[in-house]
């Protein structure tokens, strides 16, 4: 018995990295899924994005786990095709009770290089679709009656600040505030909304040469001596099933009281001070 039988979960950005992992782990606790997901590039960001193929095999992974799933390539910066591509899911699945509303893009640079175009994507995904995903399930889940978790992945940049990163720092705490919002709002119906704050992670969106530029260095090696500094337990980095397991635990009754909280996964990141573990030489 998992501890999310006969639930189910939205999850955005689902093709790969965390959303693939929160997909699985959902999966692995009972739920059904629907995994939406752009499988397109976007111009300006500067790594390769998802692909078809990618949530493909989203799909068939959920499905090796016995649990039904419903993929549908939707862009979250689009809202009447979000809401028609959910909607789809809802009626194949027959109901909603947890949103996990995981897509979004990164980009780089000192403010003062950051265009007008690269300011306008990022508050599009990663404020705007996030806005748009919990809009569009809400009716659904305020109509069955039966409460429902609402799960917003924020990172540590929406509750500190960064350098280079002032789009994307400004978004996430978009994020953050909306969760408390949703909270308020939402404790008179029994949803639940919480956001979850993760250091760096192992995904695509970190590891690319663009990023690597930004911090002097070339290779996964060299980059791991630089992200190491950023936490306080001595790793540079977490893995996507490090926050699946939040996820899983935010979804799940365990945490049935728990609502407006911003929960770090950041191995010590936001604490007050540094641990110098090491010093990185830029490129070497």
């Amino acid at each position: 018995m998992g501890k999310l039988d006969g639930k189910v979960a939205l999850v955005t950005g689902a093709a790969r990295g965390q959303g693939r992992s929160h997909a699985l782990k959902l999966a692995e606790e009972g739920a059904d899924v629907i995994a939406v997901d752009v499988c397109a590039q976007i111009d300006g960001v500067p790594y390769p994005m998802s692909t078809p193929e990618d949530l493909a095999e989203t799909v068939k992974s959920v499905e090796a786990l016995d649990r039904r799933i419903v993929a549908r390539e939707a862009d979250v910066r689009d809202y009447t095709h979000l809401e028609s591509a959910v909607a789809e899911g809802i009626a194949e699945l027959g109901r909603i009770d947890i949103v996990v509303a995981n897509a979004a893009i990164g980009t780089m640079g000192p403010v003062w290089e950051i265009t007008p175009e690269q300011w306008r994507q990022t508050v599009e995904v990663d404020l705007n679709g996030v806005f748009h995903t919990v809009r569009v399930a809400l009716p659904a889940m305020m109509e069955q009656d039966q409460g429902g978790s609402l799960i917003l992945i924020s990172s540590n940049a929406g509750l500190a600040a960064f350098p280079n990163l002032a789009h994307y720092t400004a978004a996430k705490h978009g994020v953050t505030g909306l969760a408390r919002s949703l909270a308020i709002e939402l404790a008179p119906h029994h949803i639940r909304a919480n956001s979850i704050h993760p250091t760096t992670v192992d995904t695509a969106m970190v590891h690319n040469t663009a990023f690597y530029e930004l911090a002097g260095v070339e290779t996964r090696e060299q980059a791991a001596g630089v992200f190491i500094n950023l936490n306080a337990l001595p790793i540079p980095w977490i893995e996507p099933r490090d926050i699946s397991n939040a996820v899983a635990w935010l979804a799940s009754d365990d945490s049935r009281y728990v609502t407006g909280v911003a929960l770090p996964i950041d191995a010590g990141g936001l604490m007050p001070y540094r641990i110098p573990h090491q010093v990185p030489v830029a490129g070497g």
